[in-house]
């Protein structure tokens, strides 16, 4: 039993790896995607994401594919954080999402969130 599990994660890893090389195009095509390839992509990898166990082929994987990371870590944050993320990045969201509740919260004009003027 263990061999056709070991067989059947690899074989997830084989789709998870090519939907994530997908993706990773689509977020980095010059032409337009459409919103329903892009949705149908996203969904399938998260339905592979759910079917994979965590390891170190998953984690070299994900290191390779950004796109596929943000993803990962977006289904996980209720138990991982931002965990694939760089310290001073999820630090600078952080901070950007604080910032910009405080100015919603006092009413400031949009263009103040996206910091102009």
């Amino acid at each position: 039993m263990n061999a056709t599990h070991n067989q059947s994660s690899s074989s997830n890893l084989t789709v998870t790896h090519v939907l994530a090389q997908l993706l990773e195009r689509l977020e980095h095509s010059a032409a337009p995607v459409g919103a329903e390839q892009y949705r149908s992509v996203v969904e399938h990898l998260a339905h592979e994401f759910h079917l994979i166990p965590s390891s170190a082929e998953l984690g070299a994987l994900l290191d390779a594919h950004p796109a596929a990371a943000e993803l990962y870590e977006n289904l996980h944050y209720d138990v991982a954080g931002l965990c694939r993320s760089a310290l001073d990045t999820a630090t600078d969201a952080e901070r950007l999402a604080r910032d910009a509740i405080t100015r919603a919260m006092r009413g400031e004009q949009k263009g103040k969130i996206h910091g102009e003027g």
